[in-house]
């Protein structure tokens, strides 16, 4: 009882906790926003980015809409962190591997990229097709897909959210982390800027005979100006933050983890999530956004969060119990 009198009679401590937190929410919004403008070094912007879920678990008691908040913001955070290398292009390029997925793919291609036989197996050169149109909807529902998903589990499933939303952050974090660690140019990109000479490391195009470009068309990019016309570079702008974060795909990893997640749910949602990343995969490569080996690193992901689960678990459930002491102090 003492000890209650104690928690209910700090106006101050609550008071500091209340303001600290409302700074850090704050700062996890404005310093992004302002980075380029300010100059805010890196690690300052992914501090501050960082602190946002933790602001608002301590700021407002748990809801559904506060769950669903705090994971908006965890995205907010990866959004920002993961386009945090491209600030510097030119930096970022002098570590850029380009060869190696090349180089994979072509043997799993039987000595040519998956996404060149599939685009001469369905495409049709200088034509965007009914296809073309249906896979690239697919990959931009993307966009939504696994947020959608985690919204239905939220209020069909509350009891499995907490561990979903704590396995899709992780796949995301430990994705960002790769990116920074190994950025690697996409199939789209190594065809505009490279010839197969060069990614196969034979020197150059003029030296090497028969030596061919890496004929690939970004098929995506043919639909959007079809489909979308002048507003097409502003949306193509808006979603284009880092074209180097390609391994592993974070497409197909939060699609296949999203499909795991809902069959555990019930066998019809499972159903759905799978026909939904399957068809994902496919439409990745087709459509020359990721190759082969990108997506299966992206299940890769998949399984070392879901393996790694148990062992972190301890650490994260001491972090969410302090968070939760926290919470208590500013909602009394």
């Amino acid at each position: 009882m003492l000890r209650l009198r104690r928690r209910q009679s700090s106006p101050i401590l609550r008071t500091a906790v209340r303001a600290a937190a409302g700074l850090a929410l704050a700062g996890s919004i404005a310093v992004p926003l302002a980075r380029r403008r300010l100059r805010v070094p890196p690690p300052v912007t992914i501090a501050a980015t960082a602190a946002g879920p933790f602001a608002l678990a301590v700021l407002l008691p748990r809801t559904k809409a506060r769950d669903a908040a705090l994971f908006g913001l965890q995205m907010w955070a990866f959004t920002v962190i993961h386009e945090l290398p491209y600030d510097d292009p030119e930096r970022l390029r002098r570590r850029l591997h380009v060869r190696y997925p090349i180089r994979i793919d072509r043997v799993l291609g039987l000595g040519e990229l998956p996404n060149v036989r599939l685009q001469r197996a369905f495409s049709r050169p200088g034509e965007v097709t009914a296809l073309d149109r249906v896979l690239a909807v697919v990959h931009w529902a993307w966009f939504v897909e696994p947020h959608l998903a985690l919204l239905w589990i939220l209020v069909r499933r509350e009891e499995r959210f907490a561990r979903a939303a704590r396995q899709m952050a992780a796949a995301y974090d430990v994705g960002c982390a790769l990116y920074f660690a190994f950025p690697t140019a996409p199939p789209w990109w190594a065809a505009e800027h490279v010839d197969m000479a060069e990614a196969l490391g034979r020197g150059s195009a003029e030296v090497v005979a028969g030596a061919k470009p890496l004929r690939l068309r970004r098929v995506m990019v043919e639909v959007g100006e079809k489909t979308w016309g002048r507003a097409w570079p502003a949306l193509y702008e808006s979603l284009g933050g880092n074209p180097w974060a390609a391994m592993p795909s974070l497409h197909f990893a939060s699609s296949v983890l999203v499909a795991i997640l809902l069959s555990e749910a019930g066998p019809l949602a499972g159903a759905t999530g799978w026909g939904y990343a399957l068809t994902l995969g496919f439409a990745l490569a087709y459509l020359g956004e990721h190759y082969v080996i990108d997506l299966a690193a992206g299940a890769a992901l998949v399984a070392l969060v879901r393996r790694g689960e148990p062992l972190v678990e301890p650490l994260a459930l001491r972090i969410s119990a302090a968070v939760q002491r926290l919470e208590r102090v500013t909602n009394g």
